[in-house]
């Protein structure tokens, strides 16, 4: 019996060797001729506006990470990086007044 393995992203080779699982059970594989390594049937999982909306509701509330992924169904990593974006696109703009000084020996 014979697998089908897909060629490797990189190189295009098809000299594979099967290198144990990922934390989803899914087949990892290992490029002998340039070492890349991938997984045989990857999904790309597209996460919904209705999802980031979301996300964005529930970090004005303070929820915590956790709490916020096991609720909209997301990884923490995932997260982790959508709320960077949004950080870094927030403008850093500091407006600060100079404070009044008092003159030393007036009263």
């Amino acid at each position: 019996m014979s697998v089908n393995l897909p060629p490797c992203p990189s190189c295009g080779s098809d000299q594979l060797v099967k290198n144990s699982k990922i934390h989803h059970g899914k087949q990892n594989l290992k490029c002998l001729e340039c070492s890349r390594q991938f997984v045989q049937d990857r999904e790309n999982k597209v996460i919904e506006h209705a999802t980031k909306e979301l996300i964005d509701q529930l970090l004005l509330e303070k929820i915590p990470w956790s709490g916020m992924a096991r609720t909209t169904g997301v990884s923490e990593p995932w997260l982790q990086s959508y709320v960077n974006a949004i950080y870094e696109a927030v403008p850093k703009q500091v407006k600060a007044r100079a404070k009044k000084r008092a003159l030393r020996g007036s009263v």
